[in-house]
């Protein structure tokens, strides 16, 4: 078993937060293409367990891996690190 310093984290936007207990969360990676040189964004969506149901839709979040949650869940908000545009 890792040690938790050894888990990997990542850092993304809430993009949605219906679900219980989940919030949806899209990580957004730059790099730059081998062969063309251009610089190419990636999106990827993880499934993040949120225990309280604090987070909102536009909140900055650190994710961290866990052990599974669920069929999907293999992630858990760690911490906010802006607040999301209030509506």
């Amino acid at each position: 078993m890792k040690p938790e310093s050894h888990k990997r984290t990542l850092v993304g936007t809430v993009v949605a937060d219906k679900a219980a207990k989940t919030v949806t969360v899209m990580v957004t990676r730059r790099y730059r293409h081998p062969l063309y040189k251009k610089m190419v964004t990636t999106h990827k969506k993880y499934l993040a367990h949120d225990e309280q149901d604090v987070y909102k839709v536009g909140d900055r979040v650190r994710i961290r891996e866990c052990a599974p949650v669920s069929a999907r869940k293999r992630w858990l908000v760690v911490a906010k690190i802006t607040r999301g545009e209030e509506s």
